[in-house]
């Protein structure tokens, strides 16, 4: 069903969906980055791998919970891309991209509280130059496809389709595949493993939403020749 469609009670519970899965998404994330670091006696491979095994596994889990409620996008790149496409309106891509960085920031105060650290932090963690811009383009690009792509074909496997992308990320991109704008404005808030200064915050957002609306475009262009090669 469409996003659109939706009741307006389905909507509420459509944000809160979003809401609770961005936030433990977070949770996880800056979570295990924190004990990664804790517990890898300044093994940054081992902090980062400890990193990648729980990210990739609570994606699953979320994305399986709430996908039914809200679509699971948890990403302001993944709901521009769905806005692109004409599957969730303008309002409703709004209150999702609102509650998708409310809710991540939310998430990295908890991790905070749940490790007994200071609850507000600003980070001092640099992550710039144009490897870690390009990086994060083809990290975006290459989620928003792995989503598309997965949903023509096997919509059941996206969960673990994602979870295994954004695992291969951390390796394989120089930025460990943020690949959400949601997720790096909070991760500027936290001064630990998995921090981003802000001043670099802009420059991954962009970056970002560029990789996403490449992805879009070329799966549109996927969609019409398959549809010519039909009708032909």
């Amino acid at each position: 069903m469409s996003l659109d469609a939706l009741s307006t009670a389905r909507r509420w519970r459509a944000l809160a969906a979003e809401a609770l899965g961005t936030m433990l998404l977070l949770a996880g994330v800056v979570g295990s980055g924190i004990m990664g670091e804790t517990l890898s006696g300044g093994n940054a491979a081992i902090a980062l791998l400890g990193n990648t095994l729980a990210t990739g596994a609570i994606l699953v889990v979320l994305i399986t919970v709430f996908g039914p409620f809200s679509g699971a996008h948890f990403n302001p790149a993944v709901t521009v891309s769905f806005l692109f496409r004409g599957e969730i309106s303008k309002g409703l891509a709004a209150a999702y991209v609102i509650v998708q960085v409310t809710a991540a920031i939310a998430g990295v105060l908890l991790a905070h509280l749940m490790f007994e650290v200071d609850a507000l932090q600003i980070s001092s963690k640099a992550r710039t130059g144009c490897a870690q811009m390009l990086s994060e383009m083809v990290a975006t690009f290459g989620l928003v496809a792995c989503i598309l792509g997965t949903l023509r074909v096997r919509p059941k496997a996206v969960a673990a389709m994602v979870g295994l992308y954004i695992s291969a990320g951390y390796w394989f991109t120089a930025s460990t595949s943020f690949a959400n704008p949601a997720v790096t404005i909070a991760r500027s808030f936290t001064d630990t493993f998995s921090g981003i200064a802000p001043e670099n915050v802009l420059g991954f957002v962009v970056a970002q939403l560029v990789g996403a609306a490449l992805a879009t475009g070329v799966f549109w262009w996927f969609g019409r020749v398959n549809v010519r090669a039909s009708s032909g």
